[in-house]
């Protein structure tokens, strides 16, 4: 597919800002630096971070064995969620399909930047209507968002569906993998040559416990990756967000609390599965489960009085009276079950 027809026109003739780190990339070396009128007090925060993050980049280069140029980082994955948006989306024309109950950011996103939403709503066993979906793209259809595991169901899209959508769609596919290291089902990545129309984000804040640091990570041909490094604002990660990430990152500690997580979850399901309140648990390749209750407000505002803080998800298609639990730790677990206990012999 030509890459290039799906940009704004305006992107396209953009010249993007140059900043001093741009200009002298050299800026490790030891020099004296009055390029980029920062303050020459050294406290580890005066100079600015490098706007490439290019040790962070290589260091999830090497874990996910891909191309740093194949990667781009943003302040947080709604950041570069509204980059796909203002690099390919023309405002007040072009459209997206989201597939509902899904990611609210895509919804919120496509408003912010005018550009209409066409909702696909998922089957009832909670994947891709593919038909519909394909059936609903027009002349004007950019960029259409699959969730797989899917927030808040929990459940992976069968690859049968998103192989059909990639080879039926002329414009951008973005796959959300927020959640796919608590998943059996192996990341897209390797399939990044065969469809240069897959754009997949993920982020350091599910599995790799650093939600503080806002970091999301973006994956795509490097056509697509230069046309996001255009428009990206030139400081988006900060240097405090950097260095602590590249730390972390070195201690490879993921697999060993996936683990600990995904036992906890199993934990819960035995003890969902004997609560006489809940009449339905949900399959979950993620780190939560979504249930569906009795009555979704009250079991809420009752887990609450309980010092017990779930997000209720009826608001949501096909969602009436669920909630969806975040797995805790060991400890925070064993008092969850202990009050689902309560509840149900109370």
């Amino acid at each position: 597919m030509n890459i290039d027809s799906l940009i704004r026109e305006n992107v396209k003739k953009l010249n993007p800002y140059s900043s001093a780190r741009d200009e002298f990339e050299q800026f490790t070396r030891q020099m004296i630096y009055l390029d980029a009128n920062e303050n020459p007090f050294t406290n580890g925060i005066n100079r600015y971070p490098d706007p490439q993050q290019k040790d962070l980049k290589a260091i999830i280069a090497a874990k996910k064995e891909i191309y740093s140029e194949n990667i781009l980082l943003g302040n947080g994955s709604d950041e570069v969620l509204d980059l796909i948006f203002r690099a390919f989306c023309e405002s007040n024309r072009d459209n997206i399909i989201t597939l509902p109950p899904t990611y609210g950011m895509y919804g919120v996103l496509a408003n912010i930047n005018a550009i209409e939403n066409r909702e696909v709503i998922l089957n009832d066993e909670f994947q891709p209507n593919v038909d519909a979906i394909l059936n609903a793209v027009d002349a004007n259809t950019k960029i259409i968002f699959l969730c797989s595991p899917n927030n808040p169901t929990g459940n992976s899209f069968s690859d049968e569906s998103i192989i059909r959508i990639l080879n039926n769609f002329n414009g951008l596919v973005v796959l959300d993998e927020a959640y796919i290291d608590f998943s059996e089902h192996k990341s897209w990545l390797n399939e990044l040559n065969d469809f240069p129309n897959l754009i997949i984000t993920q982020t350091l804040s599910k599995a790799y416990a650093m939600a503080g640091l806002r970091i999301g990570i973006l994956y795509a041909s490097k056509p697509i990756i230069a046309v996001l490094n255009k428009i990206k604002p030139p400081y988006n990660v900060n240097i405090l967000s950097q260095e602590t990430a590249e730390k972390k990152l070195l201690q490879s500690t993921l697999k060993a609390q996936v683990r600990k997580i995904l036992v906890e979850k199993e934990k819960l399901i035995v003890a969902l599965k004997s609560t006489k309140f809940i009449e339905k648990i949900f399959p979950s390749d993620a780190n939560f489960i979504l249930v569906k209750v009795d009555d979704a407000n009250f079991r809420y505002q009752q887990f609450l009085e309980n010092g017990v803080v779930v997000r209720n998800r009826s608001n949501q298609p096909l969602c009436e009276n669920c909630l969806r639990i975040t797995i805790g730790n060991k400890e925070e677990n064993e008092r969850v079950i202990e009050l689902f206990k309560s509840i149900n012999n109370g």
